[in-house]
C-alpha cells in the first residue's frame, strides 16, 4: 500500500479546491494570501487569528467562504461588556414548570468570526478558546458537542491602537496561524472601486463544497507524504527558536520564549495542506518555508532587548529561515 496519494487523485481534488477559490474570488478582490490560508486552516481543522486594520474585507471573506462550502456562519462583535454566556449560551428557568431549558449561544455554528477579540475581557476570551480546544461546550450539567466543521476566525486590531489589549501568549498559541494582512495594491483597489462602489447586489456565491467534502479532503491531506528529512527540518526550525546558538545564531538575547510543541504539530499539518493545495502528494522545503511565518510569528515571544532594537518575531524568523540548513 502506498504511503502517499496518487498524483491523479491530487489533480482531481485540487480542481475541487480551485473551484472553491474561484467562487470566493467572485466577491473578494486582492486577498489571495488570506483566502489560501483560510482554506489551509479548513483542511487542517484549525483556527486562525488575523491582525489588520478595519475595512480589509475580513468579515466578507468569511461569510463568502461559509456560503461556498454550504455551512452556517455567525459574527460576534467582542466588546468590554461581553459575558461568557453571550458566547456559550445559558439555562433559562421556566417558573410554570420549574424546569430549566438550554438556550444555545452563537458558538453553535460552523464558522465563527470573533471580531476584535482583543477588546473583550479575559473570561470571554478563555470561554471562546476553551470551546476551540475541546470542541464542546458545557451549559449547566450538560455537555454539547460543537458542529463539524467548526472554525474560529478571530480578528484583532494592532495593539498600538487605543482600547485594545494583547491576548495572553498561552491563548494565542491555540491558534494554528496568525495572519497579518495589509491594504490592497493600487490596481486591486481600483478594481474594488469599479466593482463594489455601488448599491447594486454583489455577485451571488454558489456552494461548491459541502461539510462531507471537507471531511473527505482532510483525510486525504493526512496521507500527504513527508520525508524524514523534512520532519527533521521542521523540528530544527522550532528548536532554533529555543536554542538558537546550537544552529550558529547569536540571537538568544532577542528571544524570551521559543515556539511550543504545538508549533511542530501545526507546521507539519499546514505544510501538508499547503502541498495538497498546490497539487502535490509530498511536502517540499518550500511548503514549510511558505507557511512558517504564519505558524511561528505568534509563538516567538521577543525579549525587552529585541523591543529596544525594534526587532519583531518576523525579523527573528527571517534569520532562522536563512540560517537553518534546508534538506
Amino acid at each position: 500500500m502506498e504511503s502517499h496519494l496518487e498524483s491523479n487523485t491530487i489533480e482531481s481534488e485540487c480542481q475541487e479546491l480551485n473551484k472553491l477559490t474561484t467562487e470566493i474570488k467572485k466577491v473578494i478582490i486582492g486577498q489571495d494570501y488570506l483566502i489560501e490560508r483560510l482554506i489551509i486552516s479548513l483542511l487542517c481543522n484549525q483556527h486562525v487569528l488575523i491582525e489588520g486594520v478595519p475595512g480589509l474585507a475580513k468579515t466578507l471573506t468569511v461569510t463568502t467562504l461559509s456560503d461556498a462550502i454550504d455551512t452556517s456562519f455567525k459574527r460576534i462583535q467582542f466588546t468590554p461588556d461581553l459575558l461568557p454566556a453571550d458566547l456559550l449560551g445559558t439555562l433559562i428557568y421556566n417558573p410554570k414548570t420549574g424546569d430549566f431549558t438550554t438556550k444555545k449561544g452563537p458558538l453553535f455554528t460552523n464558522l465563527i468570526l470573533a471580531d476584535e477579540i482583543n477588546r473583550a475581557p479575559a473570561k470571554v476570551q478563555s470561554a471562546l478558546l476553551e470551546a476551540m480546544q475541546e470542541r464542546q461546550i458545557t451549559i449547566g450539567e450538560e455537555t454539547h458537542p460543537l458542529d463539524d466543521p467548526f472554525m474560529v476566525l478571530a480578528t484583532q486590531n494592532p495593539v498600538e491602537q487605543e482600547g485594545t489589549y494583547p491576548l495572553p501568549e498561552a491563548q494565542v498559541d491555540r491558534f494554528m496561524m496568525k495572519l497579518v494582512i495589509d491594504y490592497p495594491q493600487r490596481a486591486e483597489e481600483l478594481r474594488i472601486l469599479r466593482e463594489q462602489a455601488s448599491i447594486k447586489k454583489k455577485n451571488a456565491v454558489n456552494a461548491v463544497l459541502h461539510p462531507d467534502d471537507i471531511k473527505r479532503l482532510r483525510s486525504l491531506v493526512d496521507t500527504v507524504f513527508m520525508d524524514e528529512k523534512i520532519e527533521e527540518y521542521i523540528v530544527d526550525l522550532v528548536f532554533a527558536t529555543r536554542e538558537p546558538e546550537d544552529y550558529g545564531l547569536n540571537i538568544k538575547d532577542l528571544i524570551q520564549y521559543g515556539a511550543s510543541p504545538r508549533a511542530t504539530i501545526y507546521l507539519t499539518m499546514a505544510s501538508k495542506a499547503h502541498a495538497f493545495l498546490h497539487g502535490r502528494s509530498y511536502v517540499t522545503p518550500h511548503d514549510v518555508k511558505s507557511i512558517a511565518y504564519d505558524v511561528l510569528r505568534h509563538r516567538i515571544i521577543v525579549s525587552y532587548e529585541a523591543e529596544a532594537e525594534e526587532k519583531k518575531s518576523e525579523d527573528i524568523l527571517k534569520m532562522i529561515l536563512q540560517t537553518v540548513k534546508v534538506p
